[in-house]
């Protein structure tokens, strides 16, 4: 039995296959422009956590996050400040913080939290706080915040 049919790409040979480009909107701003701009917001975040703003260093860093395929190092970095964040409030304000963002910075905290919790070795060290944010998240947003960040495309 030949399985040599089973190699061809048939979405190949479809007109009507859908490309990653049309299914959302590109960034219009280029790589270097939005690695500077995360760094910007890197060091404004810094300056929130030293006044003791956690919401105002969530909504710095989730406003205007990164999106796309060519600003992998800008989104590495918006991670890691994220991760401070997280790291740096006390699980008893969580609640407070999280009905201080819009309803789209939650969405994007939702899709950091599960970027973060797809990273080799998060088991590691930022398990507990991960699921601690997920689980506070998923009481104010509701599960609406979960299919929301499943099904958009655009990935932090």
């Amino acid at each position: 039995m030949d399985g040599a049919f089973r190699k061809i790409d048939i979405d190949a040979f479809d007109e009507d296959v859908l490309q990653e480009s049309e299914l959302y909107e590109a960034d219009s701003r280029d790589p270097a422009q939005v690695l500077e701009e995360v760094k910007a917001r890197q060091t404004s975040v810094r300056s929130y956590l030293a006044k003791n703003d956690v919401p105002g260093a969530l909504t710095a860093i989730l406003e205007n996050a990164p999106y796309g395929p060519n600003v992998e190092d800008a989104k590495t970095i918006s991670l890691q400040t994220l991760l401070t964040i997280l790291n740096s409030t006390k699980s008893t304000e969580i609640p407070n913080v999280l009905k201080a963002l819009s309803m789209d910075s939650q969405d994007t905290l939702m899709k950091y939290l599960y970027k973060g919790m797809a990273m080799s070795g998060w088991a590691d060290s930022n398990a507990s706080v991960l699921l601690s944010w997920h689980e506070k998240l998923t009481e104010i947003a509701g599960t609406g915040c979960i299919v929301r960040t499943m099904t958009d495309r655009r990935t932090v």
